[in-house]
């Protein structure tokens, strides 16, 4: 019977059906202004077709503002043109089904796979509760990945360009760069995929307008960036965790970053280590960790990018992980996917979780041993303590 339990709690099938029925229930927050993440990205591609503004307020359309770049009308497109209800469904099915075939068709053992599916749930429903494109981001990062590895050089520079000309976040998809094994080739395609994406969403509306908002874009970044700061909601992140806990305004941004990004890329110094495939996917969990750690525009539903990442982390080990490593997950689970839910006493999470961004705290000691890691260990298969 256990035996049974194990087969059908590890079958693909099992999994895909897990994450779809996860998907569905982010239509439980159809109505009543909850769908309104995906009325802000149906209304980007309205608004192109209209040659509407893409950056200000339309309070009879939704609350918030639009962020993501014009480019993102054509990827909403298919899911803008059905009723609300339809196009929301179609959506959150296929940010889920994205993700889940970017890990089943990766280069992962069965035992990671099964790992990651399962570790990762909860905060795969945190985004899909937002209708969050973080998932596709997620999915563009571990999908470039495999491509480089895989040698579709072409299709990887699509995928990065992609995610960078909807959300900025794509562009971390060439820290795989030196992985690849025709790095001219990816570099052109990204410069081709880079000028198609560009002109591709004038083909709906006009050169004059695309342009104005490609630039009108850069100025509601740079707008929110400053927004961002002590918000309670935004600056999920070791960055700004570091700025609530301080409460200070006075101090750069630049202190805790440059420091980080200098720990992210000491380990591409051991050019020896990289042909262990658990070392590249090491590097594949730090840029997804890494992403998120140190941007002042990271929440809630982003978090699912890093939760990624702390599974492969953890699952990519050619040793046998210790209890350190045990007990960060478990601190990762209940304070970081847990760390907004109802299962979080609503004292812990209004008091401290919320206004100091401690969600950022579980993620950033899991990077933090990471680094050490990549930077001391010898990750030869079959390597034990």
């Amino acid at each position: 019977m256990k035996e049974k339990l194990k087969i059908f709690l590890t079958e693909p099938r099992t999994l895909l059906w897990l994450w779809m029925i996860i998907a569905v229930t982010g239509m439980t927050r159809f109505g009543h202004g909850r769908e309104n993440n995906f009325l802000i990205f149906k209304y980007v591609y309205w608004h192109v077709i209209d040659r509407l503004p893409l950056y200000i307020h339309y309070p009879q359309e939704y609350f918030d503002l639009n962020h993501y770049g014009p480019t993102f009308s054509l990827i909403i497109a298919p899911f803008a043109l059905p009723p609300t209800w339809l196009g929301m469904l179609l959506w959150l099915v296929a940010l889920t089904l994205g993700l889940y075939v970017a890990i089943r068709h990766s280069l992962f053992t069965r035992w990671q796979q099964v790992f990651i599916f399962w570790f990762c749930s909860h905060e795969l429903l945190n985004a899909i509760q937002m209708q969050q494109f973080n998932i596709a981001i997620a999915t563009i990062i571990v999908g470039s990945y495999y491509l480089i590895r895989r040698e579709r050089d072409f299709w990887a520079a699509c995928l990065i360009m992609i995610g960078t000309f909807v959300k900025l976040y794509g562009i971390v998809g060439l820290a795989f760069f030196f992985f690849s094994q025709h790095k001219g080739r990816l570099l052109a395609s990204c410069a081709f995929w880079a000028v198609v994406l560009f002109v591709a969403p004038m083909l709906i509306s006009s050169p004059e307008y695309i342009i104005g908002q490609y630039k009108e874009w850069y100025v509601s970044l740079v707008e929110k960036n400053a927004d961002n700061m002590f918000s309670h909601g935004t600056n999920i992140s070791l960055v700004g965790m570091v700025r609530k806990i301080s409460g200070s305004s006075a101090y750069s941004d630049l202190w805790v970053m440059i420091p980080g990004l200098i720990a992210f890329l000491l380990p591409y110094l051991r050019i020896n280590q990289y042909r262990y495939e658990a070392y590249r996917q090491t590097i594949l969990a730090s840029v997804l960790m890494f992403l998120i750690l140190f941007s002042t525009g990271s929440e809630n539903s982003t978090y699912i990018i890093a939760v990624v990442g702390v599974a492969i982390w953890y699952t990519t080990a050619p040793w046998k992980r210790g209890w350190v490593d045990v007990a960060l997950m478990v601190y990762v689970f209940f304070f970081c996917t847990m760390a907004h839910s109802d299962l979080m006493p609503r004292f812990i999470r209004e008091e401290y979780m919320k206004p100091y961004g401690l969600k950022a705290l579980p993620v950033a000691l899991v990077w933090l041993k990471l680094c050490y890691e990549m930077l001391i260990k010898d990750y030869r298969p079959d390597k034990s303590e």
